[in-house]
């Protein structure tokens, strides 16, 4: 009788204790218990009691102090990514004609690495859904690094890409045409815009079609993407012209300004920008051409002008 009442109260403290360190509250003296260091042991702030220790460390075994030093003993692939049509999941034969070792393969043995490098690529886009993917990926790649655009970009345009693919929207246009779009819906997407022409100099595909393409893949695909802002240009405009931080902060007022009172509603939000630039360099006596600023917004000089002249009316008005 009395050991079954002192198995019932060991039962009653176990769960006690267990209670307590569920809700991370040391059952001795009701401090807080703490876990010390990654993967160390979980101890109680006040009075020291152990609960767990020798966990397992689930990291590699070796230790790195610098990202250089980290990627070098770094065993593991490459992370999966959208810009490959296989999200780099399959394997690649390499070029050289090196062993493991370092040696230059023999000649008897060059032509069989060849062949298996040629097999090895049929097998990686073996058939016409992969190699479209191929190729527009590629494109996208190409055309974000022209443009200068980040990966999360580049990342995002591949899976616009992937998408148009599955509901079958290419057939009668272009794979250059699409994956321009992509790029371009995906910039905005993230609000680093840059004007379509940007995007049309470094295709191989006109405007207009870029413009085409874009509409359908922004309509077909349900793309909720907000009117473009003319303050996101700015950053961009301002490096390219190299103007000074009080020229690019006077520009952004006058586009609040003009915002607040309707004046960039239906007009080219790169051109509102260039205009607020080259507006806000004669504000802080800078010497700025319309011809430089048109250059580098892409935009003519008479919009450059027209624009000009709305922003300081609207500003002197309201400001």
């Amino acid at each position: 009788m009395c050991q079954k009442q002192s198995n019932e109260q060991s039962l009653d403290s176990r769960k006690r204790v267990s209670e307590c360190i569920e809700s991370n509250v040391c059952p001795e003296c009701q401090g807080q218990i703490i876990q010390k260091g990654n993967g160390g042991e979980s101890a109680c702030e006040g009075c020291g009691l152990i609960f767990k220790e020798s966990r397992v460390d689930h990291g590699p075994e070796w230790r790195a102090f610098t990202s250089e030093e980290r990627d070098e003993k770094s065993r593991v692939g490459s992370p999966t990514t959208h810009l490959m049509h296989d999200k780099g999941l399959s394997t690649t034969i390499g070029w050289r004609d090196k062993d493991a070792y370092g040696q230059a393969v023999p000649d008897r043995k060059r032509a069989q690495l060849q062949r298996l490098r040629m097999w090895d690529e049929r097998f990686r886009a073996k058939d016409s859904y992969e190699r479209n993917l191929k190729q527009a990926l590629g494109e996208i790649n190409r055309m974000a690094s022209a443009l200068g655009l980040p990966k999360s970009v580049r990342e995002t345009a591949g899976i616009l890409y992937k998408r148009a693919v599955e509901k079958d929207l290419l057939p009668g246009r272009s794979i250059e045409g699409m994956s321009t779009a992509s790029l371009y819906a995906a910039a905005r997407q993230h609000g680093t815009p840059r004007p379509l022409t940007e995007f049309s100099d470094v295709s191989r595909v006109k405007k207009i079609r870029v413009q085409r393409a874009y509409r359908y893949l922004s309509r077909e695909l349900g793309l909720e993407i907000e009117p473009q802002n003319p303050t996101q240009y700015l950053p961009q405009f301002a490096s390219s012209l190299d103007v000074s931080d009080e020229a690019e902060r006077r520009s952004r007022e006058l586009l609040e300004v003009a915002t607040d009172n309707g004046v960039h509603s239906g007009k080219n939000p790169a051109g509102l920008a260039a205009a607020a630039l080259y507006a806000a360099t004669h504000l802080t006596n800078e010497q700025l051409t319309q011809e430089t600023v048109s250059e580098i917004a892409h935009v003519s000089q008479v919009t450059i002008q027209n624009r000009y002249q709305e922003l300081l009316e609207v500003y002197e008005k309201h400001a």
